[in-house]
């Protein structure tokens, strides 16, 4: 009885380590699916052998030039935080053409964060209600930690020309700022 209560404490205590503060890895309840709930990161998504959608969609994902020298110039500027649905069909749509942006780009990841979420918009904390997600995937940029505007679900044009719209339009609204102090 001693041995096999030693070895039930070794046991919970080795995988309790194990377990990840960041996110869950749950089934979806509908499809089977691998769900991840929390903040995680490209890495985290690529070790997962049933989220080959990512790597698939960013191989086939052929992004317009212009619009990546564009980002190439002012993306690294800008903050992104990215809800997504391992779940959803939108998500393995935009986020592999996303990743394959940010690496084209050289995007500082250390200025990226993404949050997974279940099929109730759920992240593991309270993410998901400080920056009101309702659909996924939503990706959110920001400039000096204030939000510029956001893609939500699908897309105008494509990633890298929603973006660059994104980023020309606070480009311009700095600009107006700046001649309407040196007006004054």
């Amino acid at each position: 009885m001693k041995n096999l209560l030693i070895g039930l404490l070794v046991f919970v205590s080795i995988h309790a380590m194990g377990q990840n503060d960041r996110y869950d890895i749950l089934k979806d309840k509908k499809t089977g699916a691998t769900v991840i709930k929390g903040e995680c990161t490209f890495d985290d998504l690529l070790r997962q052998p049933s989220l080959g959608w990512l790597t698939r969609g960013a191989n086939n994902y052929k992004p317009d030039t212009a619009k990546l020298s564009y980002l190439k110039r002012h993306i690294k500027d800008y903050e992104i935080v990215v809800f997504m649905g391992t779940w959803c069909d939108d998500t393995y749509n935009i986020l592999p053409k996303l990743y394959k942006i940010l690496l084209l780009t050289n995007y500082p990841m250390s200025e990226y964060t993404m949050y997974g979420v279940d099929r109730t918009k759920a992240t593991k904390y309270i993410e998901h209600k400080l920056y009101k997600i309702e659909n996924v995937p939503t990706i959110i940029l920001s400039r000096q930690h204030t939000e510029i505007g956001r893609i939500t679900e699908s897309l105008k044009k494509t990633v890298e020309s929603d973006i660059a719209g994104l980023i020309d339009a606070d480009i311009t609204k700095q600009e107006m700022q700046q001649q309407q102090m040196q007006n004054k």
